[in-house]
């Protein structure tokens, strides 16, 4: 019984895990935020914030270029490290600046807060065994 609730049974894989975790945030940050955010672009629709006083256009082109390319660089471990970093630095401002570090009630940057800590994790820890760049 101890074996089994140590999951003794799932051997541990850290360049599976990164795997993971780099395709799953890189692939929901290119699907759930930056397409979204490039059919504003397409739709020539630049109401978006400018919490870093660059003008609402140049922070959403900033905005889609990095969830958008690197998203997906991430997710394919290309420049894994540089693109996690890219991102966290998205995810920090978004929390800061737009969402003024609240985790309480609704609407909040929980989603930001949560996205940094997995960016975060990838620029130190490395994409893992499994990306183009191998680590």
């Amino acid at each position: 019984m101890k074996s089994f609730l140590q999951l003794k049974f799932l051997p541990a894989n850290p360049g599976f895990a990164l795997f993971l975790l780099r395709v799953w945030l890189g692939l929901s940050i290119f699907v759930l935020h930056g397409l979204p955010k490039l059919q504003k672009v397409l739709n020539h629709d630049y109401n978006f914030g400018d919490p870093i006083g660059i003008g609402r256009k140049g922070t959403l082109f900033l905005a889609v270029f990095v969830e958008v390319g690197c998203g997906l660089c991430l997710a394919l471990g290309l420049m894994g490290r540089l693109a996690a970093l890219l991102l966290a630095i998205t995810m920090g401002v978004a929390f800061v600046q737009y969402h003024h570090m609240s985790l309480g009630d609704p609407p909040n940057g929980e989603l930001a807060y949560i996205y940094l800590a997995g960016f975060l994790t990838i620029v130190r820890a490395g994409t893992g065994k499994y990306g183009i760049d191998r680590g």
